[in-house]
């Protein structure tokens, strides 16, 4: 009998929506359909002023929880649609939610996702498993990243060390040695393609940068670049975790000697910070590893990819597909599993990676 889940994802980039159709029975794994629901401007633009700028009310939160929780229900119901599948069908959905604030260490660790549980349920007529971060994060840990237990499951290889890196609004990676002895460990290495994509819509009033191009233009500013990389976060050693309210325009315009550097060169120097500050970590962290595995949106910045590889020139470098994954659907596949682990009753946090205590359950379950 099919195991089908439906995961879905939207991160860091806020740019919408990845749902994805799978099935998962017998801990078996296939992609059966996929759909990408974007998120309207007026929504991109309330998310980012409550990340950003984390000026909002009550009021506008509320209204925002609840428009996340139809577009969700709308990308659901889409999928459904175009695959004939009807809600008795599904197991479960597993429902990231949208981050609009992480913060897991201090006095009081949180961390909160928009996007109501009990409106998607209502709406979809299936079950919900959402609230992922928290439980991890009551146990000590992080609460991020959440999808190393996924990449363990599909794509570690007993015959040499692996490396998953996922590229979205902040990038992340797994390490899967190849020696089942070894822990599995992952955490974020700073900016993705944030940075990038807002510099590119401040300059151009383009969300992103295609194919890096205009980086390409840029020439790295190698004093700028220094002092970027100068930040704590990247000398911080693992378990780490950080989103947009750290990495944002106005952290970069912090910096120093700014203004006496062109837009596009800034924007070369951004693409190095992203680039160096992951070499930097697997160099630091995994420094057998020779095969590297790239998913999420950078991996379709081939400025991006090229820089990578030049700076791990000894690494195989190349996306998921290669695996058999398309490198735009990992993280939504990656919640859909979580849902099933949920639903089975199964740990799905690795304390190697998020410094919980524990192996505990992610995610809370709403029924119709």
């Amino acid at each position: 009998m099919d195991e089908l889940y439906i995961g879905l994802m939207s991160g860091t980039s806020l740019d919408g929506i990845d749902a994805a159709l799978v099935d998962l029975s017998d801990m078996q794994f296939k992609l059966l359909a996929s759909h990408y629901q974007p998120y309207p401007d007026t929504i991109k633009n309330s998310l980012r002023r409550v990340i950003q700028e984390q000026q909002t009310t009550f009021t506008d939160l509320a209204k925002l929880d609840h428009q996340l929780a139809g577009l969700n229900a709308q990308a659901v119901n889409t999928l459904l649609n175009e695959t004939q599948y009807s809600p008795d069908d599904i197991n479960a959905i597993g429902y990231h939610g949208q981050t609009v604030f992480h913060e897991p260490e201090g006095q009081h660790p949180n961390t909160i996702q928009l996007g109501d549980p009990s409106a998607l349920v209502e709406q979809t007529k299936i079950s919900v498993v959402a609230d992922f971060r928290r439980m991890d994060m009551a146990a000590g840990g992080q609460g991020a990243p959440l999808a190393p237990a996924f990449h363990q499951f599909l794509f570690r290889d007993p015959s040499q060390d692996r490396a998953i890196l996922n590229i979205g609004g902040i990038a992340n990676l797994t390490l899967l040695p190849a020696d089942i002895n070894q822990a599995i460990t992952g955490f974020d290495t700073g900016p993705g393609n944030c940075l990038l994509d807002e510099w590119s819509q401040l300059h151009h009033n383009q969300a992103f940068d295609e194919g890096g191009r205009w980086a390409q233009q840029g020439k790295t500013n190698t004093n700028v670049l220094q002092d970027l990389l100068s930040d704590p976060y990247f000398a911080k050693a693992p378990p780490k975790s950080t989103g947009r309210e750290y990495f944002h325009l106005d952290w970069l315009q912090q910096h120093s000697g700014l203004d006496s550097v062109s837009p596009q060169d800034v924007q070369a120097t951004l693409a190095s910070l992203t680039v160096i500050s992951i070499s930097n970590a697997l160099q630091q962290y995994a420094p057998n590893t020779r095969q590297v595995f790239v998913c999420g949106g950078g991996a379709h910045n081939q400025y991006l990819m090229s820089l990578l590889q030049k700076q791990l020139e000894q690494t195989q470098l190349a996306s998921t597909a290669e695996l058999g994954l398309d490198p735009d659907w990992v993280e939504a596949c990656a919640f859909a599993w979580l849902a099933q682990q949920r639903m089975e009753h199964q740990t799905a946090n690795i304390p190697s990676v998020t410094g919980a205590s524990r192996p505990v359950l992610l995610g809370a379950i709403y029924n119709p």
